[in-house]
């Protein structure tokens, strides 16, 4: 027997820095960093945190996570950009989320200082910045997965763009 879950935690973030990108509105964005190939964006880490960049230079690629702030409000059913079928949010990367946390995995062209410039940028401008992990491949890709329903769609990520439903 299981005890009834609790209430819910609240926890409270405090970003690490700013996402800069060429993405002023959401309408008309990339949905995935696929779609985003070659564009450019930089990162500003607050400068009480830049000394946690030491051998960041050192990998091809980073794992962003942040927050979604332009997002309001959820739903556990979407129909998302690349299915006019609808979908349970957590079999989505629908930014309408219970949590609206984002993540993309964006190329690392350089540090300089506090100041980290991407490729494949997926991101809106002044997007705050909650962590960064180092990608490995080792760790971070399965080359023998399943991709549920995105099977027959994930090609049409790189010319797919936004549009405004999930404000």
């Amino acid at each position: 027997m299981h005890d009834a879950p609790g209430p819910a935690t609240a926890f409270t973030y405090t970003p690490i820095g700013t996402i800069h990108s060429p993405y002023t509105d959401i309408a008309g964005m990339p949905i995935q960093p696929s779609g985003a190939r070659g564009v450019r964006g930089t990162i500003e880490i607050r400068s009480d945190l830049c000394g946690g960049l030491t051998d960041l230079d050192g990998f091809s690629h980073i794992i962003l996570l942040y927050a979604l702030h332009r997002c309001t409000g959820y739903s556990l059913t979407v129909t998302p950009f690349l299915d006019p079928a609808p979908h349970g949010i957590f079999a989505t990367r629908s930014p309408k989320r219970p949590n609206a946390i984002g993540l993309s995995v964006v190329r690392l062209v350089g540090v300089d200082g506090c100041v980290l410039t991407i490729e494949d940028v997926d991101i809106l401008d002044g997007t705050p910045l909650l962590d960064i992990k180092p990608y490995v491949p080792a760790f971070d890709a399965h080359p023998d997965t399943h991709h549920g329903w995105f099977e027959h769609v994930v090609d049409n990520a790189e010319t797919v763009r936004s549009d405004d439903r999930f404000r």
